[in-house]
């Protein structure tokens, strides 16, 4: 039997790992029971569940396999059971170290939705594409917001927050008419041209281009960002890969490969870009290894001088004073920017004061939670029959664990396996 708890992180958190629809599937063709924890912030109701044939419960304390999205309380846990959900340990963040030393001690085993891959290292489930759907409707809102309290009418301020449209379709919808409107009547001379930038290219920052690309967008490439004459009618869009944000310190070649493999013989150079750009959305994966792609030292030049174009960062990533140094909280979506302050380096919550607006909202796709949620679903769902099927008394490589989710295993029977043994330095 398999158990799905309810969200207790955030008020704003409504998402599901599985939806009614998947669960009744799942009951049909494949016979596995479901117990759903009662919820009353759910973006699906108790008696959805219910009408496809799941029990309803108050606790799940008869599962033994127990899904979750986001982390768990370190007192929630029970003996022996597996747990899959985003536990955010990996790389020894320091807020979740007391939940992993609890998973340890109570023998528990723990599968982390990230670490779920194909054999080349692909990621099969992730919210991602949602977090930049939803980063970049953010971002476009304090962008509009901010330029408001600039004194500067523009088309963004017709934009909302994500978790304020009813679904997808109707951000997009909405959105699409604000891009029709700046082909009609043009942005405003003051902001001209308008150009963001987005690091990264996977799956995060193409949910962000998709509701960048609704407006009239042109794409240039990061070396064209010296040529850009003010075009009032068009939104120019710049994607930096790797080798556009860092170079070798001797001066040799870049090579992708090298770079991952040895990041210490790199440097930034991306902060050349930022003089440039009017938003930057930040959508890669970092690591203390690798370089910062903006440094506070850094913003602290660019706004020591004439005032920058830079208005808006979203840091759809949001590692904390990590790739975007700046980036020192996160936020939710009710409250989902701070201005930073790059000469005091204080962070005032809103849109006023002096800096960079930063966006930091580490749980975006929970502002679209229905289509998160069902994107989700699609692909987990096909690793339920076999993780219904596992005998977690078993050791690891005999259990029945699916390779994809063998991969993921983080914890099994209360011990590190073996690709996370670097995570002991993380426990007690």
């Amino acid at each position: 039997m398999i158990g799905i708890r309810h969200e207790d992180k955030s008020k704003w958190e409504a998402r599901i790992p599985l939806v009614p629809g998947d669960i009744g599937r799942l009951i049909r063709d494949h016979g596995i029971r479901f117990q759903v924890q009662t919820s009353p912030t759910r973006t699906f109701k108790d008696d959805e569940f219910r009408q496809v044939g799941a029990e309803v419960v108050p606790n799940l304390k008869d599962c033994p396999i127990i899904l979750g999205v986001k982390e768990i309380p370190p007192d929630w846990f029970e003996p022996k059971k597996a747990y899959l959900f985003f536990s955010h340990t990996i790389k020894g963040q320091k807020h979740n170290r007391p939940m992993l030393q609890r998973i340890l001690e109570l023998g528990c085993t723990l599968i982390d939705y990230e670490k779920i891959t194909d054999s080349q290292g692909r990621r099969l489930v992730f919210f991602g594409q949602y977090a930049g759907l939803a980063g970049m409707i953010d971002a476009l809102w304090a962008m509009g917001q901010r330029l408001q309290y600039e004194g500067i009418p523009n088309p963004f301020t017709g934009i909302r927050r994500a978790f304020e449209y009813s679904n997808l379709e109707h951000a997009k919808t909405e959105i699409a008419k604000i891009g029709q409107a700046i082909r009609d009547h043009g942005l405003p001379k003051a902001i001209a041209p308008f150009v963001v930038g987005f690091a990264g290219y996977g799956n995060v920052s193409q949910g962000a281009q998709e509701i960048y690309d609704l407006l009239p967008t042109v794409e240039i490439k990061p070396s064209e960002l010296n040529e850009i004459t003010p075009d009032l009618h068009h939104c120019y869009k710049v994607v930096f890969k790797e080798e556009d944000m860092v170079e070798r310190i001797d001066g040799n070649t870049f090579h992708l490969q090298h770079y991952y493999r040895f990041p210490e013989y790199y440097r930034s150079k991306f902060f050349g870009y930022l003089p440039h750009l009017s938003m930057l959305v930040n959508c890669i994966y970092w690591d203390a290894k690798y370089p910062r792609l903006v440094t506070c030292e850094q913003l602290a030049d660019l706004y020591g001088g004439p005032k920058p174009r830079l208005r808006v960062i979203g840091d759809i990533s949001c590692d904390i004073e990590g790739s975007i140094e700046c980036t020192v909280q996160a936020t939710e979506p009710g409250e989902p920017a701070y201005v930073y302050d790059p000469a005091t380096r204080q962070v005032h919550m809103g849109i006023e004061g002096t800096g960079p607006v930063v966006l930091a909202v580490d749980i975006l796709p929970c502002e679209l939670p229905v289509d998160a949620s069902n994107h989700f679903s699609r692909s987990l769902s096909p690793f339920i029959p076999a993780l219904d099927r596992v005998d977690f008394s078993k050791p690891l490589t005999g259990c029945g664990l699916p390779p994809e989710l063998q991969r993921a295993t983080i914890v099994f029977q209360g011990k590190l396996t073996e690709p996370y043994q670097y995570m002991k330095s993380f426990t007690h």
